[in-house]
């Protein structure tokens, strides 16, 4: 599965594409009852930068350039999910505004792609990648470099806060099969164990039509 996560901005628009799957090409293999099974384990980064903006253009011109620009990146991966740092509220009201209209251009192009949409809080990408909501940011690369097996962290800071939305992602969906499985085996407790199509590490996860209404 690949996912392409994103930290909104009119100036800075980082973005990160990583792609999970269950066997070793880290490619996703769908079962027969339409779970994805996954390997956490196969985390991997496939392109991560900037979208950046003039600031002399007027907002509508460089909400235009995040726009296209998101579009050129789904059409170029192929992701099946838009994972989006959700809005956080800074002290200065026109930065806010700001944010929010980086964030629906954004979401807009995610749905007209028809991909499955999902926002995340800063403090929920720091727990997930860091194991608490109040990590630094140093914090957060230091872990992207281990999950993602890379020599350096994502530069800029806005790539590796997009590279941590997807990882967010992903993360999710895996502690989510987990939970699914354990449920499973809940409800029919006398029923075997269904013979995996991959090492240990695989779990099965579920994606719902889960999607962010604009309106």
């Amino acid at each position: 599965m690949i996912v392409l996560g994103v930290d909104p901005g009119t100036a800075a628009t980082g973005f990160g594409v990583v792609s999970s799957g269950g066997g070793a090409d880290g490619e996703a293999r769908a079962r027969g009852d339409g779970r994805i099974l996954m390997n956490p384990a196969c985390l991997r980064l496939v392109e991560c930068g900037v979208i950046r903006t003039r600031a002399r253009d007027p907002l509508a011109a460089r909400l235009r350039d995040v726009y296209v620009g998101i579009r050129e990146l789904i059409e170029r991966h192929h992701p099946a999910v838009l994972a989006v740092e959700d809005v956080f509220y800074a002290r200065n009201v026109r930065t806010t505004l700001s944010l929010g209209h980086a964030r629906g251009v954004i979401l807009l192009a995610g749905m007209e792609a028809g991909l499955d949409i999902r926002e995340y809080p800063p403090a929920e990408v720091k727990k997930a990648v860091v194991g608490r909501g109040a990590a630094t940011k140093e914090q957060v690369q230091f872990m992207l470099t281990r999950l993602l097996r890379l020599r350096s962290a994502p530069q800029p800071n806005d790539a590796a806060d997009g590279v941590a939305t997807a990882v967010t992602c992903l993360l999710t969906a895996h502690l989510d099969g987990l939970r699914g499985r354990r449920n499973d085996r809940i409800a029919a407790p006398g029923m075997a164990a269904e013979p995996s199509a991959a090492p240990a590490a695989g779990v099965d996860v579920a994606l719902g039509p889960r999607r962010t209404p604009l309106g």
